[in-house]
């Protein structure tokens, strides 16, 4: 029996998260990378602490980047800036260690086959307009505009480490009402708990939430609910390239294949092949062949077709299951080299997906996002 009135909660992190620091070097690495050399192999990871960005990972490239020097404008562009946060990007030591990828995985990526073993889910549904379930979509923009309020001195108090989380009440499977937001945020030593609280809800959740499902009487805040947020940042956490798959995708809802995206060049199928099944999510529900669909796709090490396929529309499809996967087949490539082509996935664009999520952002180089192949699976499954 499927759940019907339930309630679901999902989390953010904003750019200075140490995670997202991570995530984010990675991805600046990568495009650095790409942007000279396309069809370069990139597999950068992060570690970010006190005082260290330590850098690793498998590079082959006919380039050269100054790692050290993307890490630290990295850094900067984030906000931390000043050596009492604990970490910033002029004093910080940078560490790397890379080398190529093994000749023994390039052997089978080189002749168009994945480059890892791995299954990819993507996701979509009929929630908001950017067919993102809504707990994820709203944490996502209350992170962004957490990071708003501080770059733009509208809070200027708020320092770059901070954290959402959204719970909805679901009744009949459709969002009701929001029940709490939790929103937790560095900041300086100065503010009072009280001043903070009552500004992050009027300039930071209500330019947000729709009014329709604000409950003003019953709606919980949680706003740093410890009471002090001031040690942040690498500081008061150890940062890692890949702890966040769970806020990159759909937070929660849904499967997750486990493998993280940032730092990966589209060879890996990771990373291009959860966009592809976002890509595929996001059609069947445009075209309205259901009203919430999971795809995964899973990939053999260096072979080019996918070892399976799979759609779950979760009992709302309109067609014949089979009619729908014959239909993505004929419409989608699933190969990675046709994937990458697809969605033109060698270029620098790496870095503005590495905080707030890869899917549902309204951004053209997002290309996953697009709908354009709506109109031809409605024509393949005869609706």
């Amino acid at each position: 029996m499927s759940r019907r009135n339930y309630f679901f909660t999902s989390e953010s992190v904003t750019e200075g998260h140490p995670d997202k620091i991570a995530d984010q070097i990675s991805d600046a690495i990568l495009d650095s990378i790409i942007q000279k050399d396309p069809m370069a192999r990139v597999a950068c990871e992060t570690i970010v602490t006190t005082g260290l960005a330590f850098v690793a990972g498998e590079i082959t490239t006919n380039t050269y980047v100054e790692i050290p020097s993307i890490v630290r404008e990295t850094i900067k562009s984030i906000g931390y800036t000043r050596a009492k946060y604990g970490f910033d990007y002029q004093t910080c030591a940078v560490v790397t260690s890379i080398h190529e990828q093994s000749g023994d995985i390039a052997m089978g990526v080189d002749t168009g086959g994945a480059g890892d073993q791995g299954l990819m889910f993507g996701y979509a549904c009929n929630e908001t307009e950017e067919l993102m379930p809504l707990p994820i979509s709203l944490a996502h923009k209350l992170a962004m505009r957490l990071t708003e309020t501080r770059k733009n001195d509208i809070l200027p108090y708020l320092r770059p480490d901070g954290k959402t989380q959204v719970t909805i009440e679901y009744k009949d499977g459709r969002p009701q009402r929001i029940d709490t937001i939790v929103i937790s945020s560095q900041h300086s030593p100065d503010v009072h708990l009280k001043d903070l609280k009552e500004d992050v809800i009027e300039k930071v959740i209500k330019p947000i939430v729709p009014q329709n499902l604000l409950d003003e009487e019953n709606i919980k805040y949680y706003i740093n609910p410890t009471g002090r947020f001031v040690t942040g940042g690498p500081m008061g956490d150890t940062g890692l390239t890949g702890r966040k798959i769970i806020v990159d995708s759909y937070g929660g809802v849904g499967s997750h294949g486990g493998g993280c995206f940032s730092g990966k060049d589209p060879t890996k199928v990771d990373r291009s092949g959860a966009y592809m099944a976002r890509y595929i999510a996001k059609n069947i529900v445009a075209a309205g062949i259901a009203d919430k669909v999971e795809v995964q796709i899973a990939y053999a090490i260096g072979v080019p077709e996918p070892v399976s396929l799979l759609v779950d529309s979760f009992g709302t499809t309109k067609v014949d299951p089979e009619k729908t996967v014959k239909a993505i087949r004929n419409v989608f490539p699933l190969t990675p080299k046709g994937i990458i082509e697809a969605l033109n996935l060698r270029r620098p664009i790496f870095r503005k997906t590495a905080a707030y999520g890869h899917f549902g952002r309204n951004d053209p180089d997002f290309t996953w996002e697009r709908t354009d192949k709506a109109e031809e699976l409605r024509k393949e499954v005869g609706l």
